[in-house]
C-alpha cells in the first residue's frame, strides 16, 4: 500500500484550536492530550487510540504480540507487513547479501509521532535512527541466532541481539505498520472532525506486496506543526508479551537446574541433597552461567528446543491489552465515568433533531463499557458501494467474556454493529430489518439495536427472536433502562460492594466482559 493511497480530506479546513494543559515554561510548551488540543470532549475511557500528550511521551509501547491476534481487516494487513518485513530481512542474512540487509532496515527511523516510549521531555532521540538501522543489520548479520533459525519474528530480537529491547522492537514494528496507522489516524480524524493537513510526508511505507519501502504525501494532523500518528489502545502494552527475563527465569534456568541436578559431581561441588535429590539453585545457576543477554543467547543456541516450547506455550495464549485501569495509571487519565456517560445519553430529548447527539452519546458509553472486548469504532460505516450505512461499527477484540462466547459458538462477529433510533415511538419490523439487513457472513451477522424506550418490549423481542430462527442474524435491543442496567452491571465489577461478614455469602463477582444482559437477551433469542 502506498503512503499516497491511504489519504482523506476529513475536517482539513478547519481551524486547529488548542485550549490549556499543562505548561512547561522552562521549554515555552503548552503540554495537552489529543483529546485537549482538539477540544474532542472525550477522554482516554471513550477514544479508541492512545489519548497521547502531543509534547511528551506516554510509557506504553506498541506489542507486535497483540498485533497477532486481531482478526479484522486492519489487523490482517499489519500482521502481513510485520511478517513479509522480517522475512525479507532474514532472508537477507542467511543469504549474505548485506546491502539487502541495509537497505530494508536504514530505513527504520525514530516514529517521535506517536508520542509512545520513554523519551524525556519532547518526543525525540530515543529509538532508531539510520545509523542504528545499519548498525541494527550489522548484529543481525553476526547473529547464530538468526543464521540457525532460532530467530523467527521480530519479538525474538529483543532475546538475542545486545541492544534491541522493548523499545527498539517498538519502534520497528512502528515503522513497519506505518501505512495502515496513517488510515487509522485519518479514520480518527474523521469520526472525531480533527483537522488533518495535506502534503504531510508520509516517512517509509512498507510494501508488504512489492518487498520494498516507499514514501509520498499524505494528510495527518499537525497540532504545533508537528505530525501526529495516533496508536489503537489495542495494540499498546506496559511490556512485552515476549518477556526475556519470563524465558530465563521460568524456561531456561529450571532446564539449567535439571542438567546440574543430573550431573552435579561434574558441575557444582557444592549442590545441596535433601532426601536423596540434589537441588541446584537459581543463584548457582546464575553464577556459572550467567544471566546477561549473551549468557542467555549463549547457552539457548546450545538447547534451542526450549526457547521454540517458550515461543509456542506464548503463542498459545492471546496477551490481554491494556485496562481501562492500567491506561489511566501509566497515562494519568481519568477512568471512564460510566454513569455521567450514561446520563449524557438520558438527557438526549427523544426524537429526529437531537439524532446525531444521541448517536455521539452512544457511541461513547459503548466505547467504554465494551472495551477491550470491542474496539476501533467507526461510525457511518458504507457498505454495499455507500447504498447502506451502518451507524456504529466495532472490532470484537475480545479474549474472553460475552463476545468471545459468540465467536466460540459460531456466531459470526468480526464486526459488531449498532443501530441508533432516537425515536420518540416505538421500533418495529422496518427497523428490525434495516439493522439485519447489513449482516453477511463475512462482516458479521450480531448486533445491538439502541433505541429510547418500548410499549410493548415483549413484543419486539419475539420479533428479534423470529429473526434468529429465520437465519437472518442475532439482533438485541436495548433501551434506556438496559443502558441503565448495563452500567449497573459494570459498576458491580468494577467497584464490587463491601463485604458483611455478619451477613450471607455475597455473590461472586462477575467480570466486566460477562455483560450479563447481553447473555440473557441471547438466550431469548435462542429460546
Amino acid at each position: 500500500m502506498r503512503a499516497a493511497d491511504a489519504c482523506c480530506t476529513a475536517g482539513a479546513g478547519q481551524e486547529k484550536i488548542r485550549r490549556g494543559g499543562k505548561s512547561n515554561e522552562s521549554r515555552g510548551e503548552v503540554m495537552a492530550r489529543v483529546s485537549e488540543y482538539y477540544r474532542l470532549g472525550r477522554t482516554q475511557g471513550t477514544l479508541d487510540f492512545v489519548d497521547v500528550d502531543t509534547v511528551n511521551d506516554i510509557r506504553v509501547y506498541v506489542d507486535p504480540g497483540l498485533i497477532r491476534y486481531l482478526e479484522d481487516d486492519w489487523g490482517k494487513q499489519c500482521l502481513k507487513m510485520l511478517e513479509t518485513f522480517f522475512d525479507s530481512v532474514l532472508d537477507s542474512v542467511r543469504s549474505n547479501d548485506k546491502r539487502r540487509t541495509v537497505y530494508l532496515l536504514s530505513q527504520l527511523r525514530e516514529p517521535n509521532e506517536t508520542h509512545l516510549g520513554i523519551s524525556r521531555g519532547p518526543s525525540a532521540g530515543r529509538g532508531f535512527g539510520s545509523k542504528m538501522g545499519a548498525a541494527f543489520a550489522q548484529k543481525l548479520a553476526e547473529s547464530e541466532a538468526a543464521k540457525t533459525g532460532l530467530i523467527q519474528d521480530l519479538e525474538d530480537t529483543a532475546f538475542f541481539i545486545d541492544g534491541v529491547d522493548m523499545d527498539i522492537v517498538s519502534d520497528i514494528t512502528t515503522n513497519i505498520i506505518r501505512g495502515p496507522l496513517i488510515t487509522y489516524t485519518q479514520q480518527m480524524a474523521e469520526l472525531f472532525d480533527i483537522p488533518l493537513e495535506e502534503g504531510v510526508v508520509s516517512g517509509p511505507v512498507w510494501n508488504p506486496n512489492t518487498l520494498e519501502w516507499e514514501n509520498g504525501f499524505t494528510e495527518l494532523p499537525t497540532p504545533d506543526g508537528n505530525k501526529l500518528l495516533l496508536v489503537p489502545k489495542m495494540i499498546v502494552r506496559r511490556s512485552m508479551h515476549m518477556s526475556r527475563s519470563e524465558y530465563y527465569r521460568n524456561h531456561l534456568v529450571p532446564v539449567l537446574q535439571e542438567e546440574e541436578a543430573k550431573f552435579a559431581l561434574r558441575g557444582l561441588a557444592d549442590t545441596v541433597r535433601s532426601r536423596g535429590k540434589v537441588i541446584v539453585t537459581k543463584k548457582q545457576i546464575k553464577q556459572k552461567y550467567g544471566s546477561t543477554k549473551p549468557d542467555v543467547t549463549r547457552e539457548t543456541l546450545k538447547r534451542p528446543s526450549v526457547y521454540e516450547h517458550y515461543r509456542a506455550v506464548k503463542r498459545e495464549v492471546a496477551p490481554q491489552p491494556l485496562s481501562h485501569r492500567e491506561l489511566s495509571d501509566t497515562a494519568d487519565t481519568p477512568m471512564p465515568d460510566y454513569e455521567q456517560l450514561l446520563q449524557a445519553v438520558l438527557d438526549v430529548p427523544p426524537g429526529k433533531p437531537d439524532a446525531t447527539r444521541y448517536h455521539d452519546a452512544v457511541e461513547a458509553l459503548l466505547t467504554a463499557i465494551f472495551y477491550p472486548s470491542l474496539s476501533m469504532s467507526d461510525k457511518e460505516t458504507e457498505i454495499h458501494d455507500g447504498r447502506k450505512r451502518i451507524d456504529i461499527t466495532y472490532t470484537n477484540t475480545a479474549r474472553d467474556g460475552f463476545f468471545r462466547y459468540l465467536t466460540r459458538h459460531r456466531i459470526q462477529s468480526r464486526y459488531v454493529f449498532v443501530e441508533c433510533k432516537n425515536y420518540g415511538k416505538d421500533v418495529t419490523n422496518p427497523e428490525l430489518d434495516q439493522l439485519s439487513s447489513r449482516f453477511s457472513t463475512l462482516r458479521g451477522e450480531f448486533g445491538i439495536l439502541s433505541c429510547r424506550s418500548f410499549e410493548d418490549k415483549d413484543l419486539f423481542l419475539r420479533r428479534c427472536r423470529d429473526t434468529a430462527r429465520d437465519g437472518r442474524g442475532y439482533v438485541i435491543a436495548l433501551d434506556d433502562e438496559d443502558l441503565k442496567r448495563l452500567v449497573a452491571d459494570v459498576l458491580a465489577a468494577v467497584k464490587p460492594a463491601p463485604v458483611d461478614l455478619d451477613g450471607a455469602e455475597p455473590k461472586p463477582i462477575r467480570p466486566v466482559s460477562d455483560y450479563p444482559l447481553l447473555h440473557d437477551r441471547l438466550k431469548l433469542l435462542h429460546g
